[in-house]
């Protein structure tokens, strides 16, 4: 299985979360690829700085040299974010556009979206897993 964590769950793994680094572990003892989206990397980053939190800069910056960080780099992932958007909306449901982007950025990739956001299941086509969950 490959992974793309949301930004609340490296958030988490930031705020050393026993029970995600768990989840993360158990992953890389399978040798199973994980990444975050340039979304995530922005959001996570942008929090960072504001709160001048210099620990968690520094353990960022090493989990990202360890995880890959995946770019919206290819036109497929903003047709699906659109398709996405359109779908949400005429369902009645609004999610945030970094939100569709990373679940856009799953879908495209065939990656399962690790989350603790519940909005994401919301989103057709989307494999979610929360690692905040035991049983999961």
């Amino acid at each position: 299985m490959t992974y793309l964590l949301d930004t609340n769950i490296v958030s988490y793994i930031l705020k050393r979360n026993i029970t995600v680094d768990n989840k993360l572990r158990e992953a890389n003892v399978r040798g199973e690829e994980v990444f975050i989206s340039c979304i995530t990397y922005y959001e996570v980053k942008r929090g960072l700085l504001a709160l001048n939190a210099t620990r968690q800069l520094a353990e960022f910056n090493q989990f990202i040299r360890k995880y890959g960080v995946l770019f919206l780099d290819d036109i497929e992932m903003i047709e699906k974010a659109c398709e996405i958007q359109v779908s949400l909306k005429k369902r009645g449901i609004s999610l945030e556009d970094a939100d569709i982007l990373i679940a856009a950025t799953a879908i495209t990739r065939g990656l399962i979206l690790v989350s603790n956001d519940s909005d994401m299941q919301r989103v057709d086509g989307i494999s979610v897993e929360n690692w905040l969950q035991a049983d999961s």
